[in-house]
C-alpha cells in the first residue's frame, strides 16, 4: 500500500515494494482520502478560527497597543497563518494539486510555525523584563524593544521559510529527503536545533521569572503584613501557571524536534504523523493559553458576545507577569 501524506511542515513519503519513494510530482494523480490529512484540515479550521478572534480583537481593541498585545497580536497571526497553511495544503493535495503551490504551503508552515515558536520566546522575554526592569518597563524603550523584538521574529521566520520555495529541497535527490518532505535532513536538523536551543532559553528565564515572582511577592506580604498561607497560596498558583506553560510547550515540540533528529525518510509515515500533529496542535493551545486567559480579552470577548460587561478595556494594560 502506497502512502501518500503531508503533515506540519512539509510533504512525507513511504516506501512502495519495489523502494522508490513517493515525490511531489505524484500529487498530479488521484490519491485517496488519508485520514490524517482529514485530521490535520479539521484541526486547521479551528486554529484558523481560534487566532481568527484573537487578531481581530487586538487589532480592532485601541488599548491593547501596548507591547504585552502586540507580542499576542504577533503569536495570534503566527497561529493564524498556521492554521490556513494546513487548509491548503489539504486543498492542494486533493482538490487543486500543484507542485509549484504546494512548495509555497511548505514554505508558508515553515514560517508560521516559526515565527509562533519564536513569538513565544518574546513572550517569555518579555514577562521577565516586566519583572526584572517593573519600574521602566512602561516606557518608550520598552515600546522600541518590543517592535524590534517583532522585526527580529518575523525577518528570520521567513529566512527560514524560503529556503523550500527557493530550491533548497530534496526534490532533485531524494536521499537528501527528512521524514518531512520536501525538507532536507540538514534543513530538518537546523529547525529542531533551533526548537531545542529555544526551549532551553525558555526554561531558563521561566526559572528566574519564578524566583523573581516569589521575591516580590515576599517583600509586599512583608510590606502589607500579609500572611505566609496567602504568600504560600499565591506562589503555587503562579508555579503552577508557568507548568502549564513549559509543559504545553514541551509535550508539543519536543516530541516533534526529536522525532526529526533521530529518524529518516525511510520511517513509516504513521509515525510521522503521530509525532507532529503535536506541533500543530500547540497553535490550537496557544490561544487558549495566553490569549483567552487574560482579563481584558476576556471583557471584551464577553461584551461582544452577551453585552453582559462594559466593552471599554482599562486605559492601562496589565503586565506580562500578570498574563
Amino acid at each position: 500500500q502506497l502512502w501518500q501524506a503531508g503533515a506540519g511542515m512539509g510533504w512525507f513519503s513511504a516506501r512502495n515494494g519495489s523502494g522508490s519513494s513517493l515525490d511531489l510530482e505524484s500529487v498530479a494523480q488521484p490519491l485517496a482520502l488519508n485520514p490524517w490529512d482529514v485530521v490535520l484540515c479539521v484541526s486547521g479550521t479551528v486554529i484558523s478560527c481560534e487566532n481568527a478572534i484573537v487578531v481581530v480583537v487586538i487589532f480592532y481593541t485601541p488599548a491593547f497597543r501596548a507591547p504585552t498585545f502586540l507580542l499576542l497580536g504577533s503569536l495570534a497571526t503566527a497561529d493564524l497563518l498556521a492554521g490556513l497553511g494546513l487548509i491548503l495544503h489539504f486543498a492542494f493535495v486533493y482538490l487543486a494539486p500543484s507542485e509549484a503551490v504546494s512548495l509555497l504551503t511548505v514554505g508558508l508552515l515553515v514560517t508560521s510555525f516559526t515565527a509562533s515558536v519564536s513569538s513565544l520566546l518574546t513572550i517569555t522575554i518579555d514577562r521577565y523584563l516586566s519583572l526584572y526592569s517593573a519600574l521602566t518597563y512602561y516606557s518608550e524603550r520598552t515600546v522600541t524593544r518590543t517592535h524590534v523584538m517583532l522585526i527580529l521574529t518575523w525577518g528570520a521566520s521567513i529566512c527560514y521559510g524560503l529556503p523550500p520555495v527557493l530550491g533548497w529541497n530534496c526534490l532533485q535527490e531524494p536521499s537528501a529527503c527528512s521524514v518531512v518532505r520536501p525538507l532536507t535532513r540538514s534543513h530538518l536538523a537546523l529547525l529542531s536545533a533551533s526548537l531545542l536551543a529555544v526551549f532551553a532559553v525558555m526554561l531558563q528565564l521561566y526559572a528566574r521569572i519564578c524566583r523573581l515572582a516569589r521575591r516580590h511577592a515576599q517583600q509586599i506580604a512583608v510590606q502589607r503584613h500579609f500572611l505566609a498561607s496567602s504568600h504560600d497560596v499565591a506562589s503555587r498558583k503562579g508555579t503552577a501557571t508557568l507548568a502549564v506553560i513549559l509543559g504545553s510547550f514541551a509535550s508539543c515540540w519536543l516530541p516533534p524536534a526529536a522525532y526529526a533528529l533521530l529518524a529518516d525518510a525511510r520511517s513509516p509515515p504513521p509515525y510521522s504523523y503521530f509525532a507532529l500533529l503535536p506541533a500543530a496542535h500547540g497553535s490550537l493551545l496557544n490561544p487558549l493559553i495566553y490569549a483567552f486567559r487574560n482579563p481584558e480579552i476576556q471583557k471584551v470577548l464577553w461584551a461582544v458576545c452577551c453585552g453582559c460587561c462594559s466593552s471599554a478595556p482599562p486605559c492601562r494594560s496589565r503586565s506580562p507577569s500578570d498574563v
